[in-house]
């Protein structure tokens, strides 16, 4: 049975869905207002691997992920890059794209725009007012905190602690000093769009809110994003969504932990605040994916360069197995699978769905993936394994890395033709004992880019 860590109630709970193997599920999307940073990469790839886990299990999966691209950073990025808050949020947006499809992070069902949403939002707050929950005040509408019974349901923690321990805007115009903002009016001289309570933009709660009823429903089944968001921001997320709808909003909530590097808090003003696009320059893609999955979800992550060589290493020996299982396929003979292999191939697949089951357990996960690597290993150096075995192998492997998203970066290209005439030529000068003639012909195959050697399982062919 599958099983989450629900943040509401703090605690590991069966995932029953609304409706039988369906799923409608938020994850809070980028602000684009510059590149992603390797904190910003966790989320995304979790809960893509939540995703196709869910898929992989046979549910029908509804993932929205939105874009705000309407925000104060994003204004004040505008005016240092020289652009439109518009320009500059499409901008970012494929940047983020970019980064996302690099992470082999496949696309939402829905990626809606807070932009697109300026009606919908402000017809949302209007509900809020007209139940009593919000209030204008000065061109800006905010939200009676207080009001909501549930408040700091999620964070575990009542109004008083969550005043003593966040940042609380406070100003004279607000009834409260924990009510905040969902609509800040401001003048018609900078991104604004016209409103019941004149001219101003969405506050930043508000627009999920919005786009997660519009999308998925009043209720959905669950709601993810970092740690960081907890409160304040899924906080009101709950406490408008639930006044103005009167019913929950949504039955589970995942959180993944946050990111330090070498021990401590990532921030730009330590000078240890590094870009996903800049760490791939030097890995890889594909090795921040293995380091986002490596560890349990939920627990932080100490980020160092030890780490990543040793997450390198780890996706090595898996594209290693590939290639020996492939190669060995190709010199083996035909016949039957022994049931003992079948036995390893049947519980390399159940121990990977009992980990992933158990709280999107990914350590675990791999723990069974290299498992069966070593069996297969085994299996590809025995020169009496049916190609058959191999194959089904290949396939289980293949299956089990398909869901956890890896090896995706280092295709298999086809070997070109005049390598494969060199190899054979070059195997035709070994069996003749001319091994001059031989080792001239490995040269030639080289200056083409590629490897040849001898092993037990026969010829193996390789791109340097």
């Amino acid at each position: 049975m599958l099983q989450v860590f629900n943040t509401l109630t703090g605690k590991k709970e069966n995932f029953e869905t609304m409706e039988p193997n369906k799923v409608r599920m938020y994850v809070c999307g980028p602000t684009v207002y510059n590149f992603i940073h390797i904190g910003n990469a966790r989320p995304i790839c979790v809960f893509d691997v939540f995703r196709r886990f869910l898929e992989y299990r046979g549910y029908d999966v509804t993932f929205v992920q939105n874009y705000t691209d309407v925000n104060d950073k994003i204004i004040r990025q505008a005016a240092q890059e020289g652009l439109t808050p518009e320009a500059t949020a499409e901008k970012y947006i494929h940047e983020y794209e970019t980064d996302a499809n690099g992470l082999n992070v496949r696309p939402a069902t829905v990626h809606p725009k807070v932009s697109l949403y300026i009606d919908k939002i402000i017809g949302f707050i209007q509900t809020l007012i007209d139940k009593g929950y919000a209030y204008q005040a000065e061109g800006d509408v905010y939200y009676r905190t207080r009001k909501f019974d549930g408040y700091g349901k999620l964070s575990g923690q009542s109004l008083d602690d969550l005043i003593a321990g966040a940042r609380v805007d406070i100003n004279d115009i607000k009834e409260d000093p924990l009510d905040f903002a969902l609509w800040k009016g401001c003048g018609t001289d900078e991104q604004h769009w016209d409103s019941p309570w004149g001219p101003g933009r969405p506050g930043w709660h508000i627009e999920c809110s919005c786009m997660a009823k519009d999308t998925l429903g009043d209720t959905i089944d669950l709601h993810c994003g970092g740690h960081d968001l907890i409160f304040p921001h899924h906080e009101n997320e709950i406490a408008q969504s639930e006044a103005a709808n009167g019913v929950p909003f949504s039955h589970y909530w995942m959180h993944n932990g946050h990111i330090n590097v070498d021990h401590k808090k990532m921030s730009k003003s330590l000078g240890n605040f590094f870009l996903t696009r800049d760490v791939a320059a030097q890995y890889g893609y594909e090795v921040i994916r293995y380091l986002m999955i490596q560890a349990q979800y939920r627990a932080p992550m100490n980020y160092t360069a030890d780490l990543l060589d040793a997450c390198k290493a780890s996706l090595d020996r898996l594209y290693q197995c590939r290639d020996t299982v492939t190669a060995a396929i190709g010199n083996a003979k035909s016949g039957s699978i022994a049931p003992e292999a079948q036995a390893v191939f049947d519980k390399a697949r159940a121990d990977f769905i009992t980990a992933l089951e158990d709280d999107l357990n990914t350590a675990d996960g791999l723990t069974a993936v290299f498992e069966l690597v070593r069996e297969l290993n085994i299996m590809a150096a025995d020169a009496n394994t049916s190609k058959e075995q191999l194959e089904a192998g290949l396939a289980v492997f293949n299956e089990l890395t398909g869901v956890l998203g890896l090896l995706y970066e280092r295709k298999e290209d086809a070997i070109p033709q005049e390598v494969l005439d060199l190899v054979e030529q070059r195997a035709a000068a070994r069996k003749a004992k001319d091994f001059a003639e031989a080792d001239r012909l490995r040269d030639e195959i080289a200056k083409l880019g590629y490897s040849v050697r001898e092993t037990r399982q026969g010829v193996e062919i390789k791109k340097l």
